[in-house]
């Protein structure tokens, strides 16, 4: 009857929170010592109202309204698991806050803590705005710019003038070696296959027939890409050989283009001209692709784009040459010039 007047000034102070039949239970518990250890009472706490089903029991639990109740309680067979009382605890009417439960010296409190929050919430924190500039500031921006530059060029310092036009030059270099990356391709793995081995009457034969014959493909200022490799097999379909012709191009890069070529048409290369023209020999067992442009090469437009980077990187290199010896020379110059002037009083005072 104590225990039962201690639940009910207990319940009178937690109307809303805690239900009469945990206390009871809870009180079994407690008086059983030997199966619950003092360990697990030291701290208990109950589980947000969201973790609800985390803690249902999975059996149900039984009812405690009688002293008879209570005897059946204590026997130690009739509970399976040792944390059946996290189990049993009931969050069904549960607030948001955590609520602990504390053991010391055989008597229970009860302590309530803070509402938990939603973990990582952002609500209510301000988000930095970015600032967005005026159509006058920007303007304003890039006619500083402009004057900033224009007075470099203008400056009446040799050194200035050749100082910012390097700098720009070589900013330049950096952004066209940028975009002629992006125009690389990978090369496929090589296929295997048997090159075939030629005598010195049929490489007569063969190069003597491919300069009679007016079949020919062009390598243009695009180089290599898989339209010339498209057209070749074209030809070989009705011709032996074919012959290609490099116009532009610098010296030595025809053996550049040989070998790039007799890589992506698996031909035969049987001579190579002086005025850049190139022999090929489709084989003995030629069979046709099905797929005539491989897939390693550009395309017309991208190697077009490609030769355009190419041509302006070389200008610029030579442009950050030519810029670089004329600042050599004017520094030496001007150190001739001021050990001249350094050296003048003293011969002056020897005089």
């Amino acid at each position: 009857m104590a225990s039962i007047a201690s639940i009910r000034e207990i319940t009178r102070q937690f109307p809303s929170t805690i239900k009469r039949d945990c206390l009871l239970r809870l009180c079994c518990f407690v008086r059983n010592e030997s199966f619950l250890s003092r360990q697990c009472l030291n701290c208990i706490t109950f589980a947000n109202q969201r973790s609800y089903k985390a803690v249902r029991p999975s059996l149900p639990a039984p009812h405690v309204a009688t002293p008879f109740d209570f005897s059946l309680l204590l026997e130690p067979n009739i509970f399976w698991h040792r944390n059946i009382l996290c189990k049993w605890l009931c969050a069904r009417n549960m607030s948001n806050a955590s609520v602990e439960l504390k053991t010391d010296e055989d008597v229970i409190r009860f302590s309530f803590s803070k509402a938990l929050g939603r973990v990582g919430s952002t609500y209510g924190k301000g988000t930095t705005k970015r600032h967005k500039m005026s159509k006058r500031a920007k303007l304003n921006e890039l006619r500083f710019y402009r004057l900033k530059a224009k007075k470099k060029m203008n400056s009446p310092n040799p050194e200035v003038r050749i100082r910012y036009k390097l700098e720009k030059a070589q900013r330049k270099e950096a952004w066209l070696v940028e975009k002629l990356i992006k125009y690389e391709v990978p090369k496929a793995p090589a296929e295997t296959y048997d090159p075939e081995i030629l005598t010195e009457e049929e490489r007569h034969y063969l190069k003597r027939t491919g300069e009679k014959k007016k079949n020919y493909v062009q390598v243009g200022r695009r180089g290599v890409f898989g339209g010339v490799v498209l057209n070749m097999h074209l030809h070989w379909k009705n011709h032996e050989t074919v012959k290609v012709t490099c116009k532009p191009c610098k010296p030595g890069q025809v053996h550049e283009y040989a070998g790039e070529l007799a890589r992506l048409s698996k031909g035969i290369v049987i001579d190579i001209k002086p005025n850049n023209t190139i022999i090929f020999y489709r084989g003995k067992n030629y069979v046709q692709p099905k797929i005539m442009s491989p897939p390693d090469t550009l395309s017309k437009s991208k190697a077009l784009e490609k030769y355009k980077y190419e041509q302006s990187l070389d200008h610029t290199s030579e442009f950050i040459e030519k810029l670089e010896k004329e600042l050599e020379e004017y520094l030496e110059h001007k150190a001739r010039y001021k050990k001249a002037k350094e050296s003048a009083p003293q011969n002056f005072l020897v005089i």
